[in-house]
């Protein structure tokens, strides 16, 4: 029991040094690279949802993968066609604010972003959130905060391409390698060259070695400049040019997915944990790899333990080899570094599953479905034990969901 004001006195200094000596190691040690140690934010999502079906793909995938990469992440997620929305008094809620498909139109609306902005809110944007052929929309959004002017060209159709990165000490840039595999998009070019803007730190560009970009000869680019995510030294903001899923417009059937390159997503993370005005690297999820069990006890297997591409994926006895180590990524399965592949994209049912290189097309696309299965969304399809047979060498296929047990799978966790 302490007996005087003294001894009070003493406890408390005591106390006082401690404390100070605990705040002292912490700093020593450094911020712990960790996504789930770091201070929760809150993230704002803008978007129409009504133009162009790659648009509208990109907005519903990134309203189901922002949620998922937030709660692995340290992030809330919250997403609106209201645009009403953005007034001062809702955007003090949030550190982050996202364009998915568009930019404010009404001066309420611009001018409550431009003070939340210019106050040091985060912001990330996506490729058609900096379309425009007339700045005098909102002069300042497109020469002051962007820097892009008006648009110029695009390629098309949409095209994965090699990413240089331009400026490896950005934290959004933080671990990755000189040049990064982009997901497919479409791809937009603009009036201004950034490089001659003083306030612009390009992040990331088309690496030379990635042209010609498109496949349509007359809206394919041959060589040239093009940036596609930077920053504005001036502002707490990244502006992607990614964000439009391959399509066949015929049938409304996405393609591709804008997160199936893991580097890209994980430049994207880093990108929002930096306008959150949070210290250091995103640590990536953790990424499980291991057998992946099937119909009759069997596992995945690569045929022959072969990484060439077109090799059958198929059933056998689990053994505990790299032919049967699977990663799974945010939407991609990968073993001996390939990805599962539908062969040729096909969409029918008995379409053979093989291992190809990661292109982060649809056809590489798999997403946990009901009963256990694993649906590929290009397709509609799940992942299928031929016959069925659970015999060493049954093929892998693609079939219309049934729910029976030669489509349940048990990925590694």
């Amino acid at each position: 029991m302490v007996s005087s004001r003294t001894e009070v006195s003493r406890l408390r200094s005591l106390l006082r040094l401690l404390a100070l000596f605990a705040v002292v190691l912490g700093v020593q040690a450094g911020p712990v690279q960790s996504a789930h140690a770091a201070t929760p934010f809150k993230v704002l999502a803008f978007y129409n949802g009504n133009f162009d079906a790659a648009h509208i793909s990109f907005d519903h995938e990134a309203n189901t993968w922002f949620p998922q990469a937030g709660a692995q992440n340290g992030f809330t997620y919250t997403s609106t066609t209201d645009w009403n929305q953005l007034t001062p008094a809702n955007l003090a809620n949030y550190q982050v604010v996202m364009f998915l498909d568009d930019y404010p139109h009404t001066r309420a609306q611009q001018s409550a972003f431009q003070t939340y902005v210019t106050n040091g809110g985060g912001f990330i944007g996506f490729h058609v959130s900096a379309y425009n052929d007339d700045t005098s929309d909102w002069p300042w959004y497109h020469n002051t905060f962007l820097g892009t002017g008006t648009f110029r060209s695009n390629s098309w159709g949409p095209t994965a391409e090699t990413l240089k990165i331009e400026d490896p000490a950005h934290a959004a840039t933080a671990g990755l390698p000189a040049t990064i595999t982009s997901s497919v998009s479409e791809w937009y070019s603009w009036q201004n060259d950034l490089r001659q803007n003083p306030d612009i730190d390009i992040l990331a560009s088309m690496a030379p070695s990635t042209f010609p970009i498109g496949t349509d000869p007359n809206q394919t680019w041959y060589s040239g400049y093009y940036p596609i995510v930077w920053t504005n030294h001036s502002y707490r903001m990244v502006y992607n040019n990614f964000g439009h899923n391959a399509m066949d417009y015929s049938t409304n059937t996405t393609l591709s997915s804008t997160f199936a390159s893991a580097q890209q997503n994980q430049l994207l993370m880093q990108e929002i944990k930096w306008a959150a005005n949070q210290s250091g690297p995103v640590t990536p999820p953790d990424t499980p790899t291991g057998p992946i069990h099937g119909y009759g006890g069997k596992c995945v297997d690569v045929a022959g333990a072969n990484a060439a591409n077109g090799t059958a994926v198929q059933l056998y006895d689990c053994n505990g080899t790299n032919a049967q180590s699977w990663t799974v990524g945010t939407s991609t399965l990968t073993a001996l570094g390939k990805c599962m592949d539908v062969t040729g994209g096909g969409t029918a049912n008995g379409t053979k599953v093989q291992l190809y290189d990661c292109n982060g097309t649809g056809s590489q696309v798999w997403r946990p479905g009901a009963n256990g299965s694993l649906l590929n969304p290009q397709s509609g399809k799940c992942l299928d034990a031929t016959g069925p047979s659970s015999a060493n060498g049954t093929r892998l296929q693609i079939w219309s969901c049934t729910g029976a047990a030669n489509q349940n799978w048990t990925l590694p966790s």
